[in-house]
């Protein structure tokens, strides 16, 4: 049976939780067995706060030790004690460091072979920061940890009603107009299309698209030499759409008119993403060598460890990766 790798994010948020859940979930019905990269007593203790049982035939295995044929791991090192007292629901240190380091245990396993895909929980980048991490987030850090470039990778938005592409990503909004560039945004188009369909709806960055270069000239400099690339190697690209019209179908009860949008900015299209398929969504991450996904929420410290997480989210990115 194929193995899933699934980190357990943030240990004093809501991924902990989520793993415990999953597990309880048979190999047979999720298509894979889980190998979960978190420590075993922390997880223990989660499920006992949360009022979980803890799952029937779950081994726990150290780092590098061969895994049982069937059934759910639990890959569980020494070092993971330290987050065993963690405090849910506050921003700490050892946790950012835990959740690197499961990471970073993960995709070894899924590049050596060991497991297919990799799923992971919320990490909290502030933690993760005041561990020393670079990163501002998992896209970025999962790019490193592959040898892919930054700009090669893309963060998609699945879900069975809508998709969305970012073209960019974790910055601030003020730099977002500054990053745009046609070749990054033709690549982006293409990515868009291979992962989700060929129909594209490109987002304008300004107010009406920058009515002609009134509000912003972007759209003509940028976005509408990107799309007519992608226009010309025979994508059938739209564009630039006004933001503020471009989603009114999601209030009408239609289908989209595109199989995936590409929006300029993180909240552009998360925004109407999360409206449409919260406990629903998947990220997927475009571009690196192995098939990635992880629930569309963050850490909700204000959640966590209560039994009270819904696993909806967590529960489709196991789904969708489950194929690989």
């Amino acid at each position: 049976m194929k193995t899933l790798a699934v980190t357990c994010g943030d240990a004093a948020g809501i991924g902990p939780e989520l793993a415990v859940r999953a597990m309880g979930v048979p190999p047979e019905t999720w298509g894979a067995r889980l190998a979960v990269y978190g420590g075993a007593g922390l997880l223990r203790r989660v499920a006992g706060f949360a009022g979980l049982a803890w799952p029937d035939g779950v081994a726990v295995v150290a780092p590098g030790e061969a895994w049982p044929e069937n059934g759910h791991v639990v890959v569980s090192g020494d070092d993971d004690a330290a987050v065993e007292s963690a405090t849910p629901g506050r921003v700490q240190a050892v946790c950012g460091e835990r959740a690197l380091a499961w990471v970073r245990a993960a995709v070894r396993d899924v590049l050596s072979g060991r497991a297919r895909a990799l799923v992971t929980a919320p990490v909290n980048k502030l933690s993760m920061r005041m561990a020393g991490a670079e990163f501002p987030g998992h896209t970025e850090l999962l790019a490193h940890l592959t040898g892919v470039p930054w700009g090669d990778v893309r963060m998609m938005f699945w879900s069975e009603r809508l998709r969305v592409v970012l073209e960019t990503i974790h910055v601030p909004l003020a730099e977002a107009p500054r990053m745009l560039d046609r070749a990054h945004l033709a690549r982006t188009i293409r990515m868009a299309a291979a992962a989700a369909g060929p129909r594209v709806g490109v987002l304008a960055l300004n107010p009406h698209a920058g009515e002609g270069g009134m509000f912003g000239r972007e759209e003509l400099e940028i976005l509408e030499p990107a799309i007519a690339e992608a226009r010309a190697g025979g994508l059938d690209v739209s564009g630039p759409l006004v933001p503020d019209t471009a989603f009114c179908w999601l209030g009408q009860g239609g289908d989209s008119p595109h199989d995936v949008w590409v929006a300029m900015h993180h909240d552009q299209g998360l925004i109407p993403f999360k409206m449409a398929a919260f406990h629903e969504g998947v990220n997927v991450t475009l571009g690196l060598p192995f098939i990635r996904t992880s629930p569309d929420h963050g850490t909700a410290f204000d959640l966590a460890w209560q039994g009270r997480a819904n696993p909806g989210s967590f529960f489709a990115a196991i789904r969708l990766a489950a194929p690989a």
